[in-house]
């Protein structure tokens, strides 16, 4: 029986905008989610650490996504004080929803291609499928071939025909998805702040709201 996946789309949100929201639409669509999960990240290993507190980013993600059907705000990285990879996160989410409930894990691109670099990487295919987000008019397929080789292994050995076939196993699979990415980036609503400048239409009003309230970002 093919049972609905739950998405999962981690990220610093250092603030969550539309970009995201719209992105994490697209693939609720075209993978046939059941939910999507966010998840800010706590400590992440692989960058540096977000400007805004956890408190506050998670704050944002939950105003962001009030009254949002299929969109839940996911806090157990930010209670966490220690390093949070990957793959440790997927397990515990794993071994919530049980073995036969798909997980697909949203990323973008630019993080995939650096795969092979990340914590027990291998691991992450027991777990959940992975649905990489492309860049318009940039075909991951493209940029797999200057890719590591053992990752383009898995690449072409996982990938799958369309991105609803997810459902019919729990984890393990590929999709590839090309969204109408809203060129918003949060650096750059970052600087808007500091020069003073508008973040209308680019976030929720309840997050730009819980902005100019909290002074999350030096101005």
């Amino acid at each position: 029986m093919l049972m609905h996946p739950i998405g999962i789309f981690g990220g610093t949100f250092d603030p969550i905008h539309y970009g995201h929201l719209r992105l994490a639409e697209e693939a609720r669509e075209q993978c046939g989610l059941a939910e999507v999960r966010f998840i800010p990240s706590g400590t992440p290993p692989h960058r540096a650490a977000p400007q805004a507190g956890a408190a506050d980013r998670l704050a944002m993600v939950q105003l962001a996504l009030a009254g949002q059907p299929g969109f839940v705000a996911d806090a157990r990285e930010v209670e966490r004080t220690d390093p949070c990879y990957s793959v440790q996160t997927l397990a515990a989410l794993r071994a919530e929803v049980g073995a036969a409930r798909p997980l697909c894990w949203l990323l973008g691109s630019d993080a995939f291609l650096q795969l092979h670099r990340w914590w027990h990487w291998r691991e992450l295919f027991d777990l959940a499928h992975l649905v990489v987000i492309q860049r318009p008019g940039q075909p991951l397929g493209n940029a797999m071939l200057k890719a590591d080789a053992e990752l383009l292994a898995e690449y072409r050995a996982r990938l799958v025909p369309a991105p609803l076939a997810l459902r019919e196993t729990a984890a393990g699979g590929i999709a590839v998805l090309e969204v109408p990415l809203l060129e918003i980036a949060a650096t750059d609503l970052r600087r808007r702040i500091e020069e003073g400048r508008s973040l209308r239409y680019l976030l929720p009003d309840a997050v730009l709201t819980y902005l100019q309230t909290h002074s999350v970002y030096p101005s």
